[in-house]
């Protein structure tokens, strides 16, 4: 499968350079790997970005601890501890190397739990794609419990208690939801992914190098989109059985199935529409916009025509 990116989403910025691989499947998730031009210099989120503190409710302090390098906070990271009131930034952001920022637009993803969220000992998630359009849509609004009702709307769906409490998912379906990483393969050289959950296209998301992108598959796989694929989860059905005889005649009819499957997922891609952009900021050539159109929403960061970085999701 060798199909463009570029042929399949309309973007502000040059996709011709990417490049799709083998659809895998795992439950009701779906990725397809993306393969394209490496940007480097770009400081990764685990290892380069930290939690500094935070400052308050709402106010989330974040450092780019690389000697060297721009910072892409990732769109929709969030930070978990234990004892303390959990937090996600609404917006992606670029910090430069040594940079501290506050963002005083961050939410509460727990309704009813005190405590400050501190450097120490701590792990990040990306929120569902349930909610992700939302918490876009409220960047720049300073009110830490914005997103408490969507967060109990979404549980209750789910068969949950229907409390502003993000981690009754993230945290007590973790077990759960990490099954999404080791069953989908993460490949040498990827740096981006095509996530869609049954037959419908829910997010694509593309990283500067596949380093970046190595340290937020956990995030993405097992919680950007494991949650809605968890609850989409199918029932197991009877294998249908091949018709081949021989090795070499299994060896085709798989072929033939991998083509087919690849046909079948490229066709659950919505209609590529026109897209409306919106500069948030800048950091020397880097420019990083808000993404809008029919059924879809994001961000994304350009350099010149070029894409760095993108993270573009259905509106739930």
């Amino acid at each position: 499968m060798t199909t463009r990116l570029d042929t399949l989403v309309r973007a502000p910025v040059d996709l011709a350079g990417y490049r799709l691989g083998e659809p895998q499947r795992a439950g009701a998730l779906t990725m397809v790997p993306i393969h394209g031009p490496e940007r480097p210099g770009i400081v990764p989120p685990r290892s380069g970005l930290k939690l500094h503190r935070v400052v308050g409710y709402g106010s989330v302090e974040l450092h780019n601890g690389a000697p060297s390098g721009v910072a892409i906070v990732p769109l929709h990271i969030g930070y978990i501890q234990e004892g303390a009131q959990n937090h996600a930034l609404c917006s992606a952001a670029l910090l430069g190397a040594g940079e501290t920022r506050r963002f005083d637009d961050a939410v509460c993803v727990q309704a009813a739990q005190g405590g400050y969220l501190e450097g120490r000992d701590q792990w990040f998630f990306v929120l569902p794609v349930e909610l992700r359009a939302k918490a876009l849509a409220r960047r720049g609004v300073e009110d830490y419990s914005k997103l408490w009702h969507d967060i109990s709307t979404t549980s209750a769906g789910y068969g949950l208690p229907a409390r502003g409490h993000l981690e009754q998912i993230l945290t007590r379906k973790r077990a759960v939801l990490t099954q999404f990483r080791s069953r989908l393969e993460l490949l040498p050289g990827q740096l981006g992914a095509l996530f869609f959950v049954g037959e419908e296209f829910a997010g694509l998301e593309i990283a500067p190098d596949p380093r970046y992108f190595a340290e937020m598959w956990m995030a993405l796989v097992c919680f950007a989109y494991g949650v809605a694929a968890w609850q989409a989860e199918p029932q197991p059905g009877e294998p249908e059985p091949l018709a081949a005889r021989d090795l070499a005649s299994l060896r085709a009819e798989l072929a033939r199935e991998r083509e087919r499957e690849a046909e079948r997922v490229l066709s659950w891609m919505p209609a590529a529409a026109e897209v409306r952009t919106v500069e948030e900021e800048r950091y020397l050539d880097l420019r990083l916009h808000t993404v809008t159109g029919d059924g879809l929403t994001g961000q994304l960061v350009g350099e010149h025509d070029r894409l760095v970085y993108a993270s573009l999701f259905a509106i739930k």
